[in-house]
């Protein structure tokens, strides 16, 4: 008897389960709705209209440019050789999938032209190879996400009137930073958030692009500091790109999907501070992070290895068995406890066994060198933001972020003869590196580190 009441246990106990998380999630709804000025503006900011009217009349100009353009019979080859007839300036890419199959045609998320990638409503210029991407190709998930990132900022805009700076797609999904001046993000705010985008879904917003003046685009972004910076400091050609899905205009290069609706899944995953451009003395923003999917199916999956790894968080495991932790008085490095220091150094054991086997001779060198070293690499011009540099007696000196450079005054401080070749080193060196607060996670991403670095 005992046996037969064990399942009816866990059925309540799942049944439970199922409870407390819909209660949670009710409560959180409701906290949202309860939240003071957690809601789509209205009306929206005026930048909004301004942006727009200016989008109406430039995109006039230019549908008049293509329509007078004359179109000439051009040939698409395919990835398998087949040639497809078309003619500049009016066969798109998505014509020519859905010529194939309508299948193809909804399934294929971006096109690539002679190896660019090109939205798949923009007209073909010339004969051209090419081909098809479905979200399973990583170039095409990116497109996607960077789309999926246009929406977010869509939303942000609606709800916050804030100024919009970058919205990237990121290796696992999206962010968008906003400039807000008088309130923060909460993670309250989630649901006000994804209901706007679902709504953007439903509508299927078109993703239009056009190339743009310069002197166009800085009255287009007269209210966004952050956008004038961008095309005064870094577009250094006549014209630039943006692109609009619904109410947004944004400076973007592309390409994009062809419409919002295909973000079957949408999810708000978190939110942080950030400065802009990473620069501490900057203005400070706010990030919202996403995920996005072309169906519920892989939302699902990703959301249950969401958990698993949540399980398995090193960060967790660290803690729980007293092998490490962080601590917020020094970012990004890790306090290794006696028994995460024995782990620790049993790795190190086995690394320095292998490198003897492969004829590596260890060597020890300098945490802080003068900047000039950097210079002399060429790591200074490309990196200097990413180390931690200071004055010392007047000169720059910087922490190593890597060995390199220091391996590579070992071998010039002498004369070296061929027959010393070739020389192997090992470096266990203390490195650091100044990664942005908001990225720093775990052992995964931080500022103070040790690798297994070697040089021939």
């Amino acid at each position: 008897m005992g046996d037969s009441i064990i399942p009816e246990v866990k059925d309540l106990e799942i049944n439970s389960e199922k409870l407390q998380k819909h209660k949670e999630k009710k409560e959180k709804k409701n906290a949202a709705a309860d939240r003071p000025g957690v809601a789509e503006l209205n009306p929206w900011p005026a930048y909004i209209q301004d942006r727009l009217n200016l989008w109406d009349k430039l995109k006039a100009e230019y549908n008049a440019t293509i329509a007078s353009k004359v179109p000439e019979a051009i040939i698409v080859t395919l990835p398998d050789g087949k040639e497809v007839s078309g003619q500049s300036w009016r066969t798109t890419p998505y014509e020519v999938a859905k010529g194939i199959s309508q299948g193809l045609a909804d399934n294929t998320v971006i096109a690539k032209i002679n190896g660019e990638l090109w939205d798949l409503d923009r007209p073909l210029e010339s004969s051209c190879q090419l081909q098809l991407l479905k979200f399973d190709d990583p170039e095409a998930e990116q497109v996607f996400w960077h789309s999926s990132a246009h929406m977010l900022g869509e939303a942000l805009e609606r709800v916050y009137g804030g100024c919009l700076c970058y919205g990237p797609p990121i290796e696992s999904g999206f962010y968008y930073d906003m400039h807000i001046a008088d309130r923060q993000v909460s993670n309250l705010d989630f649901p006000v958030l994804e209901g706007i985008v679902k709504n953007i879904v439903k509508e299927k917003q078109n993703f239009e692009r056009l190339e743009v003046k310069k002197e166009d685009l800085l009255e287009m972004f007269k209210y966004n500091e952050f956008k004038q910076r961008i095309l005064k400091n870094k577009v250094t050609t006549p014209t630039t790109t943006v692109y609009r899905c619904g109410p947004l205009i944004d400076l973007c290069r592309g390409p994009h999907v062809r419409h919002t609706g295909k973000v079957k899944a949408f999810k708000i995953t978190k939110n942080s501070a950030t400065y802009w451009e990473g620069k501490a003395d900057a203005e400070s923003l706010q990030r919202v992070y996403g995920i996005s999917f072309p169906d519920n199916k892989q939302m699902k999956e990703w959301e249950k290895f969401q958990e698993e790894a949540a399980k398995r968080d090193h960060r967790k495991i660290g803690r729980e068995q007293e092998l490490y932790f962080f601590h917020e008085l020094s970012p990004g490095s890790c306090f290794f406890q006696p028994k995460g220091a024995h782990v620790y150094n049993k790795l190190i054991d086995f690394i320095r066994s292998e490198y003897r086997k492969r004829g590596f001779q260890e060597v020890v060198t300098p945490n802080i060198f003068n900047a000039k070293l950097w210079q002399t690499s060429g790591h200074w011009d490309h990196y200097a933001d990413n180390m931690f540099s200071f004055d010392v007696e007047k000169e720059m000196f910087a922490l190593k972020p890597m060995n390199c450079p220091g391996h590579c005054l070992i071998f010039d401080h002498r004369p070296r003869s061929w027959r010393e070749l070739p020389l192997r080193m090992a470096d266990f060196g203390v490195l650091h590196r100044n990664e942005l607060s908001g990225a720093l996670t775990g052992l995964t991403r931080v500022r103070r580190f040790q690798q297994d670095d070697a040089h021939i």
